[in-house]
């Protein structure tokens, strides 16, 4: 058994201290979003490399941060509420603070845990920072580097959402990367500037279909709701057996749809499905849509706070599972006619207006985000890039049980598979439906027409 060991905990100082002792930074009305109030934990695994024999992965890491920190400086910094009535998030930053990075070793290597694509659960919570949300907000950044027998090593984070998204987050990792591959400067410099950017109008309203989706309850939390233990599980989903199942709608009824649409609206089915959702409940689709490029005019390049608003679309439980498959991707697909600067303004402008009135989504909610192409797989130390990236947060956009596409692990071409083959999807559930759901997806690895009743 694989057996862990924290052998330090160091606390990381920018390298060039900030030009100012005391600053505090105001956060966009995006960053403030309730469902936001969350670190967001994830890891990046690096297979050992002969073109760094000898250099020590915490120490290359503990460099590059205290570099990259010197223009990333807020992560540094300490959440805190900006008034009792007001209630939302500020940041709060002085010179001495800090980023923690966890130094751990593993007495096993990264191929007989699979390269971490499947493991023990357990284990894999042991390789990631886990702080409360109280210790999230004091240090919005912490870091863990584990090392392997085989020189191998994971990268593991936690960072609190209101902070940056995931594109956001790979802004500053890549931005490590380059100083650690011995870059003088970093290619993309970081733009703060959020309350102006994305802060409400002058004279808020909501004009888009926002209030549609969304409710005000300050007694509902929506990763405090009693669903039981939630499960884990990476489902392989071929490029085969997705062509073949947007072929089969195209066939049948003449429509094309996205991976996204097609594939999410069969696993949104099956997941209601195999969870037994009253027929009369609501459920909803939600996903994040990036409006760095929608906005007018479009956010700096170097943004680096939340810039992905959530989308919905919404139906009774019992519509869902009765009407046939390619209703559901169309659904999915016409909430994207949503997407519009107007789209985003109203959604700051309701927050504006209802932030201290609990904004939610309710339950019912199933989150799904795709981190195909978000940059994760571009973070390279010198080692090359990770040859796995995973979550571990269950808690996103609302939804306790939240869906990830994810691009296949570096290590399956060596297994006999090839790279470019498919992707994978982790799935989030309710334990007591797993076992239906996977069901479901053996099914749609092996095809036929039943894929669309």
């Amino acid at each position: 058994m694989a057996t862990l060991e924290v052998t330090e905990i160091a606390l990381v100082h920018p390298s060039r201290q900030p030009p100012f002792n005391d600053q505090t930074l105001p956060l966009s009305h995006l960053d403030n979003d309730n469902n936001l109030n969350v670190s967001f934990r994830y890891l990046r695994v690096y297979s050992s490399s002969s073109s760094v024999s000898g250099k020590s992965p915490s120490a290359v890491v503990s460099a590059s941060l205290a570099a990259a920190l010197v223009h990333y400086y807020p992560l540094a910094g300490s959440l805190r509420r900006r008034s009792e009535s007001d209630n939302r998030f500020e940041l709060y930053c002085s010179s001495g603070q800090s980023v923690p990075l966890v130094n751990a070793s593993v007495n096993c290597t990264l191929e007989s845990v699979g390269y971490l694509d499947g493991p023990d659960p357990g284990f894999l919570e042991r390789l990631v920072p886990d702080p409360t949300r109280e210790e999230g907000m004091l240090n919005p950044c912490i870091l863990q580097v584990t090392t392997f027998r085989c020189g191998g090593w994971v990268l593991g984070a936690s960072l609190h959402h209101a902070i940056c998204d995931g594109l956001g987050s790979s802004l500053f990792f890549n931005a490590m990367a380059e100083l650690a591959r011995g870059a003088a400067q970093i290619s993309i410099q970081p733009v703060w500037d959020r309350a102006r950017l994305l802060g409400p109008r002058d004279n808020p309203w909501v004009g888009a279909p926002v209030r549609a989706f969304l409710s005000l309850n300050k007694d509902f939390d929506p990763y405090g709701q009693d669903i039981g233990e939630v499960r884990r599980e990476c489902f392989l989903v071929t490029d085969e057996s997705l062509d073949r199942f947007k072929a089969l709608l195209r066939e049948k009824y003449g429509l094309n749809f996205t991976t996204f649409e097609a594939l999410g609206a069969y696993i949104w089915r099956a997941k209601v499905r195999a969870a037994k959702i009253g027929e009369e409940e609501n459920v909803k689709y939600v996903y994040s849509i990036n409006i760095r490029r929608l906005m007018n005019p479009p956010l700096p390049k170097g943004y680096w706070g939340n810039g992905c608003v959530p989308m919905y679309a919404q139906i009774k439980a019992g519509e869902l599972m009765e009407q046939p498959i390619w209703k559901t991707a169309e659904l999915i697909k016409q909430s994207k006619s949503n997407a519009s600067d107007e789209y985003v303004r109203s959604f700051i402008d309701f927050q504006e207006l209802h932030h201290k009135d609990g904004i939610n989504a309710g339950s019912g909610v199933t989150g799904f985000t795709d981190w195909r192409y978000l940059g994760h797989s571009t973070v390279d130390f010198g080692w090359g890039g990770p040859v796995t990236v995973l979550p571990l947060s269950h808690k996103l956009l609302g939804s306790m049980e939240p869906c990830f596409f994810l691009p296949c692990s570096g290590d399956d071409a060596a297994s006999g598979g090839s790279k470019d083959s498919g992707f994978k999807v982790l799935v989030n559930l309710r334990e007591s439906a797993m076992p239906e759901f996977k069901e479901a997806m053996d099914k749609f690895h092996k095809g036929g027409e039943f894929v669309l009743s």
